[in-house]
């Protein structure tokens, strides 16, 4: 049995959830790779990432290339001696350092590969209406997500579940799986087994303002599912327009009721306590959202302090 002498990649707080795992297995992470530091706020302070954050707490040895093909980077790197390299939501890396530990570079996905390849599988998975998800652990090669897989879990999606709530859930399930992969390759015992391409393998794009934008000639089930998959970060957003002002409104939260009714699609129905938007199929009740300029509130505390009109819309 091979000891491991593991350099972990990662940068956001998905990826603290898995090293924090791997060193609470007292496995012996040699160093730590992380995003370099960036201005962020009004002060344009400099911003660790979440990874830097835990890094400094636990005295780990922590490098923070801005060129992963620096000669200076590479060296420092290779001087580590790590068998192994563990990747966590950090970004694509070129050959020359997947392939310079003995054991190799894994990678943990937060979807069912080959399903949801990409920068965003978390969100589409709820967009799409999935009832179930996963992570899984994969040797990395030179594309994106489409290396030999090691392990999977699977876990179902709920039906009223937000892309933060499944986050959190993806974190500890993969915590287990990466745990569980590590015990296989220091046992020598990882059957990597080489993913199927079809037609039908469904892709996780990055997230933009167009696709975040809802769409109310869409289905309320399918509204429900992108406000569910882009809630709390980044949020879906819609146009609110009425009494000649227009306002960019993100929405966190909603509800669908399924009636027929002769409002016209986009509608805003309102009254002191409840908000609706007439779709197709029924309406869309607003449950919490935040317009411009102001804090995330429910929809009734907007509606204390402000009315709509009649004529009121979203687009």
């Amino acid at each position: 049995m091979e000891k491991l002498r593991i350099v972990f990649m990662g940068t956001p707080e998905f990826a603290v959830g898995i090293l924090d795992t791997i060193i609470q297995n007292d496995y012996d992470v040699v160093g730590v790779i992380t995003a370099a530091d960036k201005p962020a706020g009004r002060g344009q302070k400099l911003k660790y990432s979440a990874v830097k954050e835990y890094a400094l707490k636990h005295n780990l040895r922590l490098l923070q290339p801005t060129n992963l093909k620096e000669d200076s980077f590479l060296e420092e790197l290779k001087s580590l001696n790590a068998n192994l390299q563990i990747v966590v939501a950090f970004r694509m890396l070129p050959k020359v350092v997947w392939e310079m530990p003995k054991l190799g570079t894994f990678n943990l996905h937060a979807s069912l590969l080959p399903n949801y390849r990409g920068a965003a599988p978390i969100n589409w998975a709820i967009i799409n209406g999935e009832t179930k998800t996963g992570v899984t652990t994969f040797f990395i090669d030179d594309k994106i997500d489409t290396g030999a897989m090691i392990l999977s879990s699977e876990t179902e999606i709920d039906p009223n579940e937000n892309a933060g709530q499944l986050h959190d859930r993806l974190m500890n399930l993969g915590s287990q799986t990466v745990v569980d992969t590590l015990a296989l390759i220091e046992k020598g015992n990882a059957t990597p087994i080489i993913q199927k391409e079809d037609a039908t393998i469904k892709t996780a794009y990055k997230l933009n303002k167009e696709n975040c934008k809802i769409d109310w000639t869409k289905s309320a089930l399918e509204i429900n599912n992108l406000i569910r998959g882009l809630s709390p970060y980044p949020a879906a957003w819609s146009m609110f327009s009425d009494k000649n002002e227009e306002w960019n409104v993100k929405i966190y939260e909603s509800k669908i009721i399924l009636e027929d009714h002769d409002h016209e699609v986009g509608s805003i129905i309102s009254s002191k306590k409840e908000m609706k938007i007439a779709v197709k199929d029924g309406f869309i009740q607003i449950l919490s959202l935040q317009f411009p300029g102001k804090k995330r509130m429910t929809a009734q505390e907007l509606l204390n302090g402000i009315s709509f009109s009649e004529a009121a819309k979203v687009f």
